[in-house]
Order: C-alpha cells, then structure tokens, then sequence
C-alpha cells in the first residue's frame, strides 16, 4: 500500500510529465478524457484523476502504463522516480555525455545570464520552461 509521501511524488512526477507533453491538459476533466481515450481497460472519472493530481491516490498499475505510454515517459520514473535506459531509436546517434562540474562561470555563460536577465518576464519564463524539460529528460532517463 503506497503511502502518502508515495502519492504525492507521483503526483508532482505526473505534472511535469503532463506539463511537457504536446497537448497542454489544464484540468482533471481533460486528463480523464484524454486518459480514456487512450485506456483499453475501464475509465476513469475526472474525479479519479483529480486524485491523482493531487497526490491522494495512484492509479493501477495498468492505468501508470497507459500514462507513461500516452506521456512519452519513463514507465519507473512516472511510478517511482527511477530513471530508467531510454529506448534506442533506429536512426539516432547517441551524443556524447558532458560532465558537469561545479565551476565558477564562464564568460559564455555570464553573457547568457545577462541576455536573460533583459529578457521581458514572458521570454525568461519560456527559457526556463525549456531548461527545466531539458532537465526532466535527464532526470527520467540513463544513458
């Protein structure tokens, strides 16, 4: 029996993962529509999924598939924030892993921090957006 602490990761591991997908899902109605179009087995409520949001309750196992299926996600990450290989596509090549070391800035990235910061607030938020989905890639999958 998952405990809280359980459902409120899956929670906040199911809104990044809703947060990055193609179609923008804003409510739980819309998550449970789009969810059950894409379920073989039995649907859910807008309530359930409101659950789910909310780190209340998990879905089944088979519900976690369809989401991650559906998510383009990492199947271990979305249920237990566990990074698992990421699937080999046929024609990619696999880029070479940069280590990151904890350094003081580089000139380059001074002038990319100052060229931020005069960005309007609209601009800095979307650069962020993209960081943070850079990130999340990195998180849910090992090379």
């Amino acid at each position: 029996m998952p405990n809280e602490q359980e459902k409120f990761a899956f929670a906040l591991r199911l809104k990044q993962a809703l947060k990055r997908s193609p179609k923008k899902i804003s409510s739980p109605t819309e998550l449970a529509l789009n969810f059950n179009l894409r379920h073989a087995g039995d649907p859910v409520t807008p309530q359930a999924a409101q659950k789910w949001l909310a780190g209340t309750s998990l879905p089944t196992f088979e519900k976690i598939v369809t989401l991650a299926d559906w998510l383009n996600v990492s199947l271990q990450w979305l249920r237990y924030g566990i990074a698992e290989d990421k699937p080999v596509a046929k024609s990619a090549h696999k880029p070479q892993k940069t280590k990151v070391v904890a350094t003081a800035p580089t000139t380059d990235e001074l002038k990319m921090l100052a060229a931020l910061r005069a960005m309007p607030e609209h601009r800095r938020n979307l650069v962020v957006e993209i960081v943070e989905q850079f990130s999340l890639e990195q998180e849910m999958w090992r090379d």
